[in-house]
Order: structure tokens, then sequence, then C-alpha cells
């Protein structure tokens, strides 16, 4: 097994064997320096799956739950986060319906919840649509978001959020509707003005100006691991890859990598972040 001087943590990435590199992405991650992932389960319809019920996507959560125990193996600790993708509301209206669309998607949440209580997976996904829709669709996104944040506080775990561009400052009023812990909610793919957890992307631009005011945040690639999108939207290599250069160019100090990739990561996820 390979040394690695101090965890580094990618905070959501996708490993997708039948539509990507699968292991060797994972392989690409370790031996660049990455010790810790969440891995997040894909979209239903990456793996074929078209869900008429909740329990159909026990098909999407097993199958990440297998890729992490493969990636485990390489060397990895890795904690799956599982979830229905806020997209799916569009897929599932198109075929049945936006009522039916929202109850199945609540569905798919109970299920990923159950999960989590069988510490199989350590976190939820939900979210609402980063692209134009509706006020109807909207307001039963926001019911879904809704469902996700009362499932976290039933289950004691954090919920990763994928959303639109921007703060989403409202999504903390419905936490704390929801009894839901602030600071347990991410904003994947964050921007800075967000009071959510930011999870930002590897390369986003002011990470050093953060770090001097000592934000905590976490890093993610958001890789996708689809060869008909190599790279997207960074690829496995990337957190551990400028973690390391920001360090070696004074940008970032190592208690600036420490908050990063792990006393955020506990406080957020309350998981032990340390080397194997």
């Amino acid at each position: 097994m390979k040394s690695h001087p101090f965890p580094i943590t990618d905070d959501h990435i996708h490993i997708d064997p039948k539509n990507g590199r699968g292991l060797e992405a994972a392989k690409d991650f370790f031996r660049a320096g990455g010790t810790h992932l969440f891995l997040v389960s894909k979209p239903s319809w990456s793996l074929d799956v078209f869900p008429s019920s909740g329990a159909d996507f026990a098909t999407v959560f097993d199958e990440t739950i297998r890729i992490g125990k493969a990636i485990s193996e390489v060397g990895i600790v890795v904690y799956p986060i599982l979830g229905v993708h806020p997209a799916e509301i569009s897929q599932i209206s198109e075929r049945l319906g936006l009522e039916r669309a929202t109850e199945i998607m609540k569905e798919g949440l109970d299920l990923a919840a159950h999960y989590v209580k069988e510490k199989k997976a350590y976190g939820l996904k939900s979210g609402r649509p980063h692209y134009e829709v509706g006020p109807e669709m909207w307001v039963a996104s926001n019911n879904v978001l809704t469902h996700a944040l009362k499932l976290t506080q039933e289950c004691d775990c954090s919920l990763q959020v994928h959303a639109e561009s921007g703060a989403c400052a409202d999504i903390i009023d419905l936490a704390k509707r929801s009894n839901a812990n602030p600071q347990r909610v991410v904003k994947h793919y964050a921007t800075p003005e967000t009071p959510l957890i930011p999870s930002f992307i590897a390369k986003h631009e002011a990470i050093p100006e953060l770090c001097k005011e000592r934000r905590f945040f976490m890093m993610e690639s958001d890789f996708m691991d689809e060869n008909s999108r190599p790279g997207a939207v960074i690829g496995p290599k990337s957190v551990p890859r400028i973690t390391k250069q920001l360090l070696a160019n004074n940008l970032i100090g190592e208690d600036d990598c420490h908050r990063i990739h792990v006393e955020t990561v506990e406080k957020v996820y309350g998981v032990p972040i340390n080397l194997p």
C-alpha cells in the first residue's frame, strides 16, 4: 500500500464501471495522494433504471455500495452518499406525472435513509433542479428537499444538496423548519456566498483567499466517470493534485489542508478521517 503523508478527501465523486473507467479512476485518485472519498450515487437512468416506485432505487444504491467496497480494496476509505438526484423529477414526471414523481422521490429518499440507519451509507443526497423549471415543479422539488432535510434529523446524518448556482440561502430556513442542523447541510458545487457548508470544485479560484479567512469548506471533483464526457467535471486526480500544488506554492498551509480535508469533514459527516 502506498504511504500518504496526510489525508486528502474528495467530498463528491462518482465512480462508474458501467459507463466510465471505474476502478482505474479510483486508482488515479489514490496514486495522486487521495485517501478518502465520498462516493455519491448517480441518477437512476445512468444504470438504465427508470423508477416507478421508491423501491426501484435499491438497484442504484446497491450498485453504489458494491463499487464502494471494490474501491476500498485499492486502499481508499470510502463513504457512500445515497439519494435521489433532483433532475429525476423531470425524468419521472414525463412518464408518471408530477404528483407521482414527487412521491417516488420521497420514497427513494426513505429507502436511502434506511441504508444510512444500517451504516451502509453516511449521508443523503437531494436538492432541486439547477435548470429552469415551472413554478409547480419548483414547489414540488422544494417539497422533496424538505423531506430529505427531515430525514437527516431522523437519521442523524448530513445532506449533500445539488441545486442552482448561488447562495441558496433559503435552504437554511428550510433546514431549521425541518429541525435539521444547517451545519450538516452541504452545498455541492458551491460558490463562496452560500451560508451552507460549501464543497468547492477543487480548481475554484477563491480557495486560497477563503483559507486566509479560515473558512470551513471542503473540496470535490464532481468527477462523473462517463466515457462520453472524459474528465468531467474535473478528473479524479484533481483534488489531491491541486491541494498539493496549493501547498507547494504557499497559497495554503498545512493547517488549511487539515481544516479542509479532515476537520470540516469530520464535523459535517461525523466520520473519522485518519490515514489507513
